[in-house]
């Protein structure tokens, strides 16, 4: 050890091997992902007094923080509890995570006295966390000694004192968001003839399908959109993919009047995509992203009333949304759960006096009674309450989506029972919830996951269509 090592400093670290890094984890890491321990490969993993402290005061209630802390305290107790070996000589977490996780424990078993420069206020738990960073960086320095912490501030601390910091990246579902699938593909120009020899084509149910071979087909997936803008423009989903051959489905023109759904018609060529997965009753998941105003709630419930009310195709809408902060308690005061979840739902009452006005020509009763009927059909109902839920035959609409967690969107999507489609929508630009990113939602994640799923769609909405100062303000502010 180097001349700067504390004179009084017998580690808890002694006999660590030289190569993997050491990785010091923020409270932050443990309540947003509890198996973060079992992340870190073959490097190791050091747990603070601190945190440990802090996973002790979050622990109770019914948050999605509360329960994660008390995952992690489970785990840990797991861990320690198994060891065969001292403490301070660090516990295996292979025997507990997955087998990839080689690395070892470490709990702070000493007290630390370092100190910290005097502009840093030594109550701060995150100064005490940063302060054993400095000490574990100065005792061993042959050792990369990082901290890894969701909060930013504290991350920039670190740096500023000279010490290796970083986020947590396990839970990225992608490092560039401009990577994530859109749902939509661009033909090239000379689509027809590179891939367009030995071409099958065929009529069935008023839809025209082409089977073609060719590079682009390896590319493809299943409920993709692809297309072609000339002066006859070509639309089409991919609807079997294999190899270099892909069959390709005509989509039914939802711009036409003809076709208006509960009186909305499809304003651009991705509302139209929209349109063709919503009305599909063998797409049981649809994901829509899209920045303010491009028409995700308004073709969504349109698609839903069409199917509710005029088809009968489900029984009722259910529509939930993030309550922020998430998970906690929407309050005791009278009132029954609509109503407490009603400040939440302005855009749902937005859209709906859109619709009511779109289809009903009726007058002001007319108005009246089909905006009586419409309510009878939705439900809203708070995320806090689906655990050990079903719902069968209902249309699931979950809006602002891009501010769960990918653990909340498991929990919500398997809620879904036979006939049940469920719809989310979202714009991974707006992530009100803390620690969350556009890599980290759980909106990105379920779009990724699904994507090239036989009964998935996905679109990226691309135009406002909510006016043109709307439009206007989009570009320059």
């Amino acid at each position: 050890m180097n001349s700067r090592k504390p004179a009084s400093s017998v580690t808890t670290i002694t006999r660590l091997r030289a190569h993997p890094k050491l990785f010091v984890l923020d409270s932050n890491v443990l309540m947003h992902d509890p198996t973060s321990l079992f992340h870190f490969e073959e490097h190791d993993v050091y747990i603070t007094m601190v945190t440990l402290e802090e996973l002790d005061n979050n622990k109770k209630g019914m948050s999605e923080v509360a329960r994660n802390a008390r995952q992690t305290s489970r785990f840990l107790d797991e861990i320690v509890n198994s060891a065969v070996t001292n403490i301070e000589e660090g516990i295996p977490l292979a025997e507990h995570g997955s087998k990839s996780a080689t690395g070892r424990l470490f709990l702070q078993t000493q007290t630390i006295n370092n100190t910290l420069p005097v502009r840093l206020a030594s109550g701060s738990a995150d100064n005490q966390i940063i302060s054993v960073v400095k000490f574990l960086h100065e005792a061993h320095p042959s050792r990369i000694v990082t901290l890894v912490s969701k909060d930013i501030n504290m991350r920039i601390k670190a740096r500023a004192l000279g010490l290796a910091a970083e986020d947590y990246f396990n839970d990225k579902v992608l490092e560039d968001t401009d990577l994530l699938y859109s749902g939509t593909l661009q033909l090239p120009d000379d689509f027809w003839d590179s891939h367009g020899k030995d071409m099958e084509s065929w009529q069935q149910a008023g839809q025209t399908f082409y089977r073609v071979s060719g590079p682009l087909c390896r590319g493809f997936l299943v409920n993709q959109f692809v297309y072609l803008e000339h002066d006859k423009p070509f639309y089409a989903q991919v609807k079997e993919h294999d190899g270099k051959t892909a069959v390709l489905q005509t989509l039914k023109d939802y711009t036409h009047q003809k076709n208006n759904i509960w009186g909305i018609t499809a304003r651009n060529r991705e509302q139209n995509f929209a349109f063709n997965l919503l009305m599909n009753p063998e797409v049981d998941f649809v994901t829509l992203l899209g920045q303010a105003g491009t028409g995700k709630t308004l073709l969504t419930l349109a698609a839903g009333l069409m199917q509710t009310l005029e088809s009968k195709v489900y029984s009722e809408i259910i529509m939930t949304r993030v309550t922020v902060p998430v998970g906690e308690d929407i309050g005791f005061l009278p009132g029954t759960e609509e109503e407490k979840m009603a400040p939440w739902m302005g855009a749902l009452e937005d859209n709906l006096e859109v619709l009511n006005h779109a289809e009903n020509d009726g007058g002001e009763w007319g108005r009246a009674a089909t905006r009586d009927l419409i309510r009878s059909r939705i439900r809203i109902k708070s995320l806090n309450f689906m655990r050990g839920r079903t719902f069968i035959n209902k249309f699931l609409i979950i809006d602002e989506a891009q501010n769960l967690t990918p653990k909340q969107m498991k929990t919500l999507i398997t809620r879904a029972g036979p006939a049940t489609k469920v719809v989310c929508l979202g714009n991974i630009a707006q992530i009100d919830t803390p620690y969350l990113s556009e890599g980290s939602s759980g909106l990105t994640y379920v779009v990724d996951r699904f994507k090239g799923w036989d009964h998935n769609g996905h679109v990226t909405l691309q135009r406002g269509e909510r006016s043109r100062l709307a439009d206007y303000a989009t570009e320059v502010l």
